[in-house]
Parts: structure tokens; C-alpha cells; sequence
């Protein structure tokens, strides 16, 4: 389980650093919930909206978007493998379609966890 989680999250920094969102030194760790110039990454009421950076729906529609293409290039290869094309050796392929696939599979367990979480909430007691 862990070794799944770890991958995932590997691959997540590999996508980061493919889009040049590198992530900062831990001492230098930005935090999503954090907001420029309070400590601890506390929201102060009423300044929902002034946290800088991307959304999570931006986030999340960026890598849908980069699964999208991923999935598109390996086609892409695919048909000029078959088309004899030069360029288009089998290993280029393979590679191509092992990081679409590896790409959606971390897709649909990131959306398998968001789902788990929205029940959890869902069934929470109150």
C-alpha cells in the first residue's frame, strides 16, 4: 500500500516538474492552505478568496488535461509504428503507452481517494 502511495506521489513530482512547478526545499514548503503573510498557514475570516496560486479544480483539470495528451502521443506513435513511419521505433512506443497508462492509473486512484473522502464526510455523524 505504501509502495503504491509513494509511486503515486513520485509521479505527481514528475508531472510538477514536466509543467516547471518544481517543488521548493521542505524548509521552504509552500502549503495550500497557507496564505501569504500569516504564520502556520492560518486563514484569517473573511479572506477566503485571497489565496495566491492555482486552484485545486485547475490542479485537477491540469492533470486530467496531461493524462489527455499523454494518452493521445502514445496513440499517436502507435498508428506510425504500424504505419511503418520512420522515427517510430517499438521501444518509443512501449514507453509512450507504459506512461499513459501508468498516468491514468494514477488518475482513477487519486479520484477513488476523492470519492472514499466525499463518503467518509458524507457519513460523518453529526
Amino acid at each position: 500500500m505504501t509502495d503504491s502511495i509513494s509511486s503515486v506521489l513520485s509521479q505527481i513530482r514528475a508531472y510538477q516538474t514536466q509543467l516547471g512547478q518544481a517543488p521548493r526545499a521542505a524548509g521552504d514548503m509552500a502549503r495550500s492552505d497557507a496564505i501569504q503573510g500569516l504564520p502556520g498557514g492560518l486563514q484569517a475570516p473573511g479572506q477566503a478568496g485571497a489565496v495566491g496560486g492555482t486552484s485545486f479544480s485547475e490542479t485537477l483539470r491540469g492533470a486530467i488535461n496531461g493524462v489527455s495528451e499523454a494518452q493521445a502521443k502514445s496513440g499517436a506513435l502507435q498508428r506510425a509504428f504500424e504505419l511503418g513511419e520512420p522515427g517510430a521505433d517499438l521501444a518509443r512506443v512501449m514507453v509512450a503507452s507504459q506512461q499513459s497508462q501508468v498516468a491514468f492509473r494514477a488518475t482513477v486512484e487519486v479520484r477513488n481517494r476523492l470519492v472514499q473522502a466525499y463518503q467518509d464526510v458524507m457519513n460523518m455523524p453529526l
